[in-house]
């Protein structure tokens, strides 16, 4: 029973979707101009961009009064409000655990927001279990994280994949302990040249069955 490593973010939940739906209404609500779309998801960056910044960053550019810390809970709060975990990807992860594998989810974020999302969209159900850097005091691509991980379920990393959309987070981490991995592209080409993902896909669902394939 081989473990398959899979990123929350962009990987499992459409977390960049979620994030467009929310800044859409956002913008409309405040009388931004529509084109500012675009501007504000190249500022959140997929949400690498602390949202302590974003809200000081929408502040200064709308002049908003409220203050940073009611901005910081719409933000928190506004996009899981659009969040759904798709059901082809809760039929893949039932097809790969059927098969054999044991998807655990491996993601970088605060315990509380990660643990919500899996949990509300009902992710928890489709997986072994889950690991939060926050609270393993370890980040993706350390590999002591994919290490935790694989002591939650009692198992070795021996013949585990790891599956995810980060060319540094995850395909890094897989690159760092050895093992084979797959790597979500999202529309983009690899550019990193310190290594390569083992298979290349464009959704979570592409890339359990090209793991399955491969075993």
């Amino acid at each position: 029973m081989p473990l398959v490593f899979l990123a929350l973010d962009d990987t499992l939940l459409d977390r960049s979707g979620a994030f467009r739906l929310w800044a859409k209404g956002f913008l409309d609500e405040i009388g931004a101009p529509h084109d500012d779309l675009e501007w504000l998801l190249s500022v959140d960056a997929d949400g690498l961009t602390s949202r302590w910044d974003l809200a000081d960053a929408i502040r200064d550019r709308y002049r908003l009064r409220v203050p940073s810390i009611d901005l910081l809970d719409e933000l928190h709060e506004g996009p899981l409000a659009y969040e759904r975990l798709d059901p082809l990807v809760a039929c893949a992860l039932q097809i790969a655990g059927d098969a054999g594998w044991v998807p655990v989810v491996v993601t970088n974020g605060p315990v509380e927001q990660q643990d919500v999302r899996i949990r509300r969209t009902g992710l928890d159900r489709y997986v072994a279990d889950w690991v939060i850097s926050e609270q393993a005091g370890v980040s993706k691509p350390n590999p002591r994280i994919f290490a935790l991980a694989a002591q939650r379920v009692r198992m070795r990393l021996a013949g585990a994949w790891v599956l995810g959309d980060s060319p540094e987070a995850d395909i890094g981490g897989a690159a760092a302990m050895g093992l084979p991995s797959v790597w979500v592209h999202r529309g983009r080409d690899w550019v990193d040249r310190r290594f390569t993902p083992t298979r290349v896909v464009g959704n979570v669902i592409q890339g359990l069955s090209a793991i399955m394939a491969a075993r």
